[in-house]
């Protein structure tokens, strides 16, 4: 028996073991699938990041939650695969939900999904809500080819390696952010990927709904000036064919702006603008020229 059922906590155990990915609203409590309705009513445990948020929706669609509910965070995740492994042994169902959307998105779940296939059982999703597609879908970009960057790293080499790949990226490319920071990634994305179409959604399929539309500038400049609440996704357009240009085509339109007198700064800004790349990656390649020039 798994260490929740000898707390005294039941669970049923159908005989059709499997773990079950179900999508849960990002706002809107209507776009609870029946489909999903059904899976948590039967399923016998349900691994949920909050237990207080997934008890209230439970409610909400007139499910009866019991003693099913498993706390699953980036926390604890690593923890609670055998426990929901051994269950699945026992032909028990697991439904696995985030806080909002599809798991394992940017969200906790992956790392269960991935150990319930590994061990051979059956894993299926009830698909559904996902800000990831809801803001690719309302942008206005191009939706045949897309990326999901979701959160970029806070700061030092590691935020500027991703940033440097979202601007070489001929894909759409989909960043998540908290509302705090947006302003700093508009402004990072502006200096790193030059100024771009791009799409700001906050608090989709929510009362207070909201995409702003223009290009990586305009949006910092609002981001900055008035500010942004609730949940947030930017969408930026990729890299135009101009930007396929290598690292060596770029040093050497570099070279030829330093021969003509123009300083680092100045050759890196007017190589970037013919270039369509970003100028954080042209100057980084003149300052490697400038120091290899005798």
């Amino acid at each position: 028996m798994c260490s929740s059922c000898a707390k005294g906590s039941e669970v049923t155990v159908d005989g059709s073991g499997a773990l079950v990915v179900v999508a849960t609203p990002i706002g809107n409590l209507g776009d609870l699938s029946p489909r999903a309705i059904q899976e948590l009513t039967t399923a016998g445990a349900i691994c949920c990041e909050d237990t207080r948020r997934t008890r209230a929706l439970l409610s909400a669609a007139g499910v009866r939650a019991g003693g099913r509910l498993r706390s699953l965070h980036r926390h604890n995740e690593v923890e609670r695969i055998p426990e929901m492994l051994r269950l699945l042994e026992q032909g028990g169902t697991v439904a696995v939900v985030s806080d909002a959307g599809t798991p394992g998105i940017s969200d906790p779940g992956s790392r269960l999904v991935a150990a319930a296939a590994e061990t051979g059982h059956r894993v299926r999703a009830v698909p559904g809500p996902s800000a990831v597609l809801a803001a690719l879908v309302v942008s206005g970009l191009a939706t045949d080819r897309f990326a999901m960057e979701g959160f970029l790293p806070r700061r030092g080499s590691a935020r500027r390696h991703r940033l440097a790949a979202v601007a070489s990226d001929a894909r759409t490319t989909i960043v998540l952010e908290a509302p705090t920071r947006l302003a700093a990634t508009l402004a990072d994305l502006l200096d790193a990927c030059g100024d771009r179409r791009a799409v700001v959604a906050r608090e989709l399929t929510k009362m207070h709904e909201e995409v702003w539309r223009g290009t990586l500038s305009t949006l910092a400049r609002r981001a900055a000036q008035d500010g942004v609440r609730g949940e947030v996704v930017v969408v930026v357009s990729g890299a135009p064919e101009a930007a396929a240009a290598s690292d060596e085509e770029l040093a050497a339109a570099v070279r030829s702006q330093l021969a003509s007198g123009r300083g680092v700064r100045e050759a890196a800004s007017a190589v970037a603008a013919a270039a369509g790349v970003g100028r954080r990656r042209v100057y980084q390649l003149a300052l490697q020229v400038a120091s290899e020039a005798p």
